[in-house]
């Protein structure tokens, strides 16, 4: 059998590819036929001038995928149904004119009905602050992209790689996330944060806002109670209102959330607080050390679970970090929440709760139905991402970068603006808060600035209730200091 196959011996692609690749096309073309036999390795090898090495490689892999069929004493024939045609659907012959007419009126397209829970998302608009377009744009959460220690972290993923260990392709056998990584994230807070818990206590989730719909699935049931910063966390709070939690404000001033404002019938009903106490969002404010025994004692008296979201508390500039809640409180009513997503890139998915021993169990589970598990690779290279202390290097680096571009911010803000711009919150985080002086409302200041390339986010959407005016959120972490002092100085001619 004589078949026209063309090769390019000068080609970079290997000799066994173009072989394959020419075959496969024949096949597909039809030009050999479903059971047609082709010829033998050793004869097509001398009619091609090919080593039976090249031309044994090309028939194996066309085996493989399904293109061709050995059978001891027949030779090689082509499959008679091909890997291709099992992806092509087949087209329903068109029924007579009538026929559709007749089904067509017996038929309607039925609506289909959501959940309480798809309703509740259907009518959540917006889930985020809106993302704004611009040269420069002040958005919060985002580290500096461009400092993270790239080359290290590849080394890391490609040391697991190279393992060849098949156990870090296959499905998680445990279902609170791998072992030495827990560990790991274990003894770093206890460092960093005095959190007290043990590696069997803490479970690896995608991200807080996994962590926050955990929580919510577990602990709360549809007409509960949910005390919540105010203004404080939206991704928080759609996840509350999405469970069918009613939502209690309680107000935030110059030291966080207002402990003696729970002090009411109302909120003695709650089942969960949520609290952002190392640096409030979106005020920037620190919860005190008195206010935070306070705030335990209080759940500790009305049986409520205190949520720590602890987004950013690495980045603390001229002063010591306050203890967590969870150090603080001797009772089990408080779960810790930490991210590594701003600490080191968003796109990194990893997260992690701290429970109480006796509620390990029901997280586990909740874990894996949410999603099963956070990819291993990612996993293991964190670990000794951790261990190795590249972790702690980097949040130094970073201390020292932000400490650096809040200080570009505040002088640029107090440059251009000229006493009309009040800085809310403390020397800690990844953005801070301003309120401007000037007669324009939220939606033209946002107008304006993004008019002269410069991106800023109204603060209105983080209220319950009544809102302040000209309220905004200045995150500076992903930003030059040049790029600062350029937008604040747009933004300022922008609103004169």
């Amino acid at each position: 059998m004589e078949l026209a196959i063309t090769l390019d011996h000068h080609s970079a692609s290997p000799l066994h590819r173009q072989l394959y690749d020419e075959l496969r096309r024949a096949i597909l073309a039809r030009r050999l036929k479903p059971g047609e036999r082709v010829p033998s390795t050793r004869s097509f090898a001398a009619s091609l001038k090919l080593s039976r090495a090249t031309v044994t490689q090309s028939y194996e892999q066309l085996i493989s995928e399904g293109y061709l069929q050995a059978a001891i004493g027949s030779g090689t024939k082509v499959c008679a149904q091909l890997p291709d045609d099992l992806l092509r659907t087949t087209p329903i012959k068109a029924m007579p004119g009538n026929a559709i007419k007749a089904a067509t009126q017996k038929t309607h397209t039925p609506t289909i009905k959501l959940s309480q829970y798809g309703a509740s998302l259907d009518n959540l608009l917006p889930l985020e602050a809106p993302e704004p377009e611009s040269a420069i744009n002040f958005k919060s959460g985002r580290p500096a992209l461009e400092e993270f220690p790239m080359n290290e972290w590849r080394r890391l993923l490609l040391r697991h790689c190279r393992a060849g260990k098949a156990d870090a392709l296959d499905y998680a056998t445990n279902l609170q996330g791998v072992p030495e990584l827990r560990k790991a994230i274990a003894d770093y807070l206890a460092r960093s944060r005095a959190v007290r818990s043990t590696p069997e206590q803490v479970i690896i989730v995608n991200g807080s806002q996994q962590a926050i719909d955990l929580i919510t699935k577990v602990l709360i049931d549809r007409g509960d109670t949910v005390a919540v910063e105010n203004p404080g966390y939206l991704g928080a709070r759609r996840v509350f209102v999405a469970q069918g939690a009613k939502l209690l404000p309680v107000p935030v001033d110059e030291d966080g959330i207002v402990v003696e404002a729970l002090e009411t019938k109302a909120a003695s009903t709650s089942k969960l607080i949520y609290v952002t106490p190392s640096h409030q969002f979106p005020t920037g404010a620190v919860l005190p050390l008195a206010r935070r025994l306070e705030l335990i004692r209080w759940a500790e008296s009305t049986g409520a679970v205190i949520v720590e979201d602890d987004y950013d508390s690495e980045f603390r500039y001229g002063s010591r970090p306050i203890p967590a809640l969870q150090g603080l409180a001797e009772s089990a009513n408080v779960i810790y929440v930490g991210t590594f997503s701003k600490v080191l890139f968003p796109a990194l998915r990893i997260g992690y709760i701290v429970v109480p021993d006796e509620m390990v169990r029901v997280f586990a589970r909740a874990r894996w139905l949410a999603d099963r598990q956070t990819p291993t690779l990612e996993q293991l290279a964190l670990t000794d991402f951790i261990v190795e202390g590249h972790l702690e290097r980097h949040l130094r680096r970073m201390r020292t970068l932000y400490d650096g571009r809040r200080q570009a911010l505040v002088r640029a803000l107090k440059q251009y603006f000229d006493g009309c711009a009040e800085i809310l919150g403390e020397n800690a985080g990844m953005h801070l808060m301003v309120r401007l002086r000037t007669k324009l409302n939220d939606e033209e200041v946002v107008k304006h600035a993004a008019q002269a390339g410069v991106g800023v986010v109204s603060a209105r959407i983080y209220y319950l209730g009544q809102v302040p005016a000209n309220e905004f959120v200045l995150g500076y972490a992903g930003l030059s200091e040049r790029q600062i002092r350029e937008g604040v100085r747009r933004l300022a001619k922008a609103l004169r």
